[in-house]
């Protein structure tokens, strides 16, 4: 798909779990904070092109967790743009605290998401793969959970018109070029340089190669 087209003094808004936050959310100033991660890296690119940078990410937070506060942190902010990224904590609960979450009922979910964007607000969509690394080698079993919810998230994004970026495979190419520890801290949580190959896909996909 093509590089999206925005308008000067466009909004856009950045949804997701502890990857997205990256230390947003416990800052005073959370409301207008970005975080340490991938979003405040692509910010830099995106305020020099006269864009608004709103980040809604809260650590911790599965699917369903963004469907709850879906009104004042999405459609309330009425983006001319939202990103996502979500899904590795709907794999994580299943495996530390037993909570089970169906891809099928993942997919309902997210589709519920999206057909309020559709219908609520006029946001061009942008979906990034949940991703991992098998650091610690535990991580190799969670790979039977999260495969099938990257499925849901390329059908949704296909179903939907989105602009898609492939981040588990990126991250998977980019652990054969360098050892997972200068990506990743367990597999899940990105070092600032994993934050940045984040930051570098998000850009060359909305954006354009520079």
């Amino acid at each position: 798909m093509s590089p999206l087209s925005l308008a000067p003094g466009a909004r856009i808004l950045f949804q997701g779990d502890s990857i997205t936050d990256a230390g947003r959310s416990g800052k005073k100033d959370r409301d207008t904070a970005l975080g340490g991660g991938y979003v405040a890296m692509c910010a830099k690119t995106l305020a020099a092109k006269n864009f608004t940078v709103i980040n809604r990410g809260i650590g911790g937070n599965r699917i369903y967790d963004l469907e709850s506060r879906w009104t004042p942190d999405c459609i309330a902010l009425q983006p001319d743009l939202l990103s996502i990224l979500i899904g590795i904590n709907d794999t994580w609960r299943r495996f530390d605290r037993d909570m089970i979450s169906s891809p099928a009922d993942f997919e309902a979910c997210y589709r519920r998401l999206l057909d309020r964007v559709r219908a609520e607000t006029k946001a061009q969509l942008v979906m990034l793969e949940p991703f991992l690394l098998p650091m610690p080698k535990d991580r190799e079993a969670w790979r039977e959970d999260l495969d099938p919810r990257i499925h849901v998230v390329r059908r949704v994004a296909r179903d939907y018109r989105a602009l898609l970026i492939p981040m588990d495979g990126l991250f998977a190419v980019a652990s054969t070029q360098k050892d997972m520890s200068h990506w990743v801290t367990d597999g899940v949580h990105p070092t600032q340089a994993g934050h940045q190959l984040i930051a570098d896909a998000w850009l060359s996909a909305v954006l354009g190669a520079p």
